[in-house]
């Protein structure tokens, strides 16, 4: 028998398309611009973590396309063309992940804010929280602290076989191979998130450099980047980034990655040369951020499970 029937209810569908009317009106009266980028893209960000969907175009020649993991980089050259804050309510698909937490097809609330710290954009997502939740604003504490309170270890200074020690507890084949940042985001996953949030939503701030992805590294600590994360009931909800504007460091960050992939014998994909010269023109001072809706509306219609606020999940898509 096939199982025809949406897995969410009809009382989630409206608190779904109630909760997109709360998000337009709260950056409506903020006057940010919603836009609309392709989510079939010609390259993708080389993320070791993140597995891209990849097609195939038939036309005038054969090209592979990926569906999009996020809409950063088509963000990010509007950014640049515009000089405009946006935002995006947006599809976005990642291969492989799928689970309490996710689905490889998702919603993503994804914006950027021009002239914005890195610390003006937490303001903003707490105050988007404390609209959709009702909850008390997010206490702020840097990942340093974090690892040293819930885990005793100091994730920069601590020897990587003190890593790899804390991990055996989850059973992980051939630890001995993983790199710092590896064990350190599975030490986050595995132990800490899961703690998080609870009273009040907590902003993880000041991650390692290794961990930037599109963030700046601080300039005072070019050992740390300016990055966040938010957690609410032990649920990472969104990631965001005091954005990178140098074009040279970018596409060195891009190489680097791509040399890890290679190095973990994972596909390698092109980069995105049309984002690169975005920067290279000049991306104005800006901040930005991704938020999971998928995730946002579960706290808000308590779920446990991320299938039951979708209508069509994998298992019956």
């Amino acid at each position: 028998m096939y199982s025809w029937q949406p897995t969410a209810n009809f009382t989630t569908l409206q608190a779904r398309a109630q909760l997109y009317q709360q998000i337009r009106t709260f950056f409506a009266q903020r006057q940010v611009l919603e836009v609309e980028t392709p989510i079939l893209s010609a390259a993708c960000v080389p993320d070791t973590q993140i597995e891209p969907f990849v097609t195939q175009y038939h036309g005038d020649r054969v090209q592979p396309l990926f569906l999009q993991t996020s809409p950063e980089l088509a963000m990010k050259r509007l950014v640049a063309a515009h000089r405009s804050s946006i935002y995006q309510i947006s599809k976005a698909f990642r291969d492989g992940e799928s689970g309490r937490w996710h689905n490889p097809e998702f919603t993503l609330l994804e914006w950027y804010r021009i002239d914005f710290s890195k610390q003006d954009l937490i303001q903003e997502v707490d105050e988007l929280l404390q609209t959709i939740l009702g909850c008390a604003p997010a206490l702020a504490i840097s990942y340093c602290e974090l690892f040293e309170k819930y885990a005793n270890l100091h994730p920069l200074n601590a020897p990587l076989s003190q890593l790899q020690h804390f991990i055996t507890r989850y059973h992980i084949d051939h630890i001995e191979t993983l790199d710092r940042d590896t064990c350190l985001q599975l030490i986050l996953s595995h132990h800490i998130e899961e703690q998080l949030g609870y009273k009040q939503p907590i902003v993880i701030t000041d991650f390692p450099a290794t961990q930037a992805a599109l963030a700046r590294k601080q300039v005072d600590n070019p050992a740390l980047a300016e990055r966040f994360e938010f957690y609410v009931q032990g649920i990472e909800l969104a990631n965001g980034f005091y954005e990178l504007t140098d074009a040279i460091e970018q596409r060195q960050r891009f190489e680097q990655s791509l040399q890890a992939r290679a190095t973990e014998n994972k596909p390698l994909y092109p980069i995105d040369e049309h984002f690169l010269a975005a920067l290279e023109a000049g991306l104005p001072t800006c901040s930005g951020v991704a938020l999971g809706v998928d995730r946002l509306l579960m706290l808000l219609v308590k779920a446990t499970h991320i299938n039951q606020v979708l209508n069509f999940p994998l298992a019956n898509a």
